[in-house]
């Protein structure tokens, strides 16, 4: 049995003028036959993979091969899944997953959209959180994202050339679907960090750093009991976690497959390492100073210190051996980040060079600063480097191309700005006080926008994993963590 490919036309939505149908299909992907009907519902897969290229269309439960967009004369494989799903009276197949395979580069910087039709109807069924009908995928350099609008109920498996996109909350069932369209077109950012929800923390400890890594959010605590670590896959439910020392864990980064945590008190074991966030073991640190910020970068592990002489940096190329280094100046260092070949530390002390740099995190060399503020946290993103301040005027954020030359810039309120962070397209930063706005992003570092925080907690820490902001706070009664997405 087959059919003409016009008998499964429909309108290329990213175009918005009536073009020739020959130039509409050179736009259209791909559309997937997914008639599923009798024993093929007890079938895992929907349709065997199909080779999509400039030929004749294919037989019926093969799909219908149209002139792809992005992917150019590259074929694409393309493999749907269902899955069983049991509910209330029984079970049903559901339209589950989607895998596609052999991506050139060609496509890189362009969002995928994936729609399923049913047999009477142009307008797209619901396939994932009760009511989306679109799924996007943004192939950022060739790394898989979720893309605009399928930041929750829905996940991604990212290969080289190839992701995979689960529905999370499955919709469709699989008897429902006629066919898939994927589309390509233009990248479409969601501005991220501008609704915030609260989440229940492990413990009312005073979360000082969060990190994600390996699929997991990890949280560390400078106060509590034998609960002063704190992990979740999803940023929303929170399990406590027992250090191998009740210290003031400060700083938590992630890197070569290790979570590293940093303390700024105790005897020589100053450090403490996991590969999982959940089972931990102690460290030597080659100092007794009050270790604050961490990062990763150049295979690297690097900490900075508020105290110490000669001493307030130590690196470590795997978290567990470390060895003491000289800072550019003996100042109050609490945040450092790596970016575009270079470590960047901040100081809350020091007369006009709260900043120092270094290539290799060895050697450092100061730096002017913008201004004399308590500078907090730094990080790197869009090609700049932004800090915040927890004091000073209406210049509490300052932006560098380079880490070297920097430039006052003035955030929207003169809250106590701590921490920020960087991902798709977003700075936010946080903040430990403000009525309601303890919140703010940019995508540039230089304009800011305030939001609202989910509580007026003293937000000490945010991170960015699996489409999702984490926050983590000093205060609060049971709320202790936020999250956007």
């Amino acid at each position: 049995m087959s059919y003409s490919r016009y008998d499964f036309y429909s309108d290329d939505p990213i175009e918005e003028t009536p073009i020739p149908i020959k130039r509409k299909f050179s736009s259209i992907l791909a559309f997937l036959l997914l008639v599923v009907g009798g024993t093929y519902l007890v079938q895992t897969t929907l349709a065997a993979n199909i080779s999509l290229n400039t030929g004749a269309p294919v037989e019926f439960g093969q799909g219908v091969s149209a002139t792809t967009a992005c992917s150019g004369a590259t074929n694409l494989i393309i493999t749907p899944n269902s899955s069983f799903v049991n509910v209330s009276g029984g079970g049903a197949h559901y339209f589950s997953s989607v895998t596609v395979s052999n991506i050139p580069s060609s496509c890189n910087g362009k969002d995928f959209i994936i729609n399923a039709y049913g047999t009477s109807s142009s307008a797209p069924l619901a396939i994932f959180n009760s009511t989306s009908t679109t799924a996007v995928v943004y192939s950022n350099a060739g790394t898989f994202e979720l893309g605009a609008g399928t930041t929750s109920g829905a996940s991604i498996t990212s290969g080289s050339g190839t992701f995979t996109l689960t529905f999370t909350t499955p919709v469709a069932t699989s008897g429902s679907v006629f066919k898939v369209t994927l589309q390509s077109g233009p990248h479409s950012q969601t501005v991220y960090g501008v609704t915030w929800t609260s989440r229940s923390s492990a413990a009312n400890n005073a979360w000082n750093s969060v990190t994600f890594g390996n699929g997991i959010f990890v949280a560390v605590a400078n106060s509590g009991n034998s609960d002063r670590v704190m992990t979740s896959p999803d940023g929303i439910t929170w399990t406590a976690r027992t250090p191998p020392a009740a210290k003031s864990w400060n700083g938590v980064t992630y890197g070569n497959g290790t979570f590293v945590a940093i303390a700024s008190d105790g005897t020589g074991n100053g450090v403490m390492t996991s590969p999982d966030g959940i089972t931990w073991t102690s460290r030597t640190s080659p100092a007794d100073n009050g270790w604050f910020g961490i990062t990763y970068g150049n295979g690297l592990f690097v900490a900075v210190s508020w105290n110490g002489t000669g001493n307030r940096v130590m690196t470590s190329p795997d978290g567990i051996t470390w060895t003491a280094r000289a800072s550019a100046a003996d100042l109050e260092w609490i945040g450092i980040t790596y970016g575009n070949g270079l470590f960047v530390a901040v100081a809350g002390s020091g007369t006009g060079n709260r900043v120092m740099t270094s290539t290799d995190g060895i050697n450092w060399t100061l730096r002017n600063s913008a201004a004399d503020n308590g500078w907090h946290g730094v990080t790197f993103g869009n090609g700049i480097f932004v800090a915040v301040a927890n004091s000073g005027n209406s210049d509490r954020v300052m932006t560098s191309p380079d880490g070297v030359t920097w430039t006052a810039r003035t955030p929207p309120a003169a809250n106590s700005w701590v921490n920020v962070t960087y991902a798709n397209g977003t700075f936010v930063a946080v903040s430990r006080d403000g009525t309601g706005n303890r919140v703010m992003t940019s995508t540039d570092g230089i304009n800011w926008t305030l939001r609202n925080s989910a509580a007026d907690n003293s937000w000490n820490s945010v991170t960015f994993g699996n489409g999702t902001f984490v926050a983590v706070s000093f205060s609060g009664s049971g709320d202790r963590v936020m999250t956007s997405n």
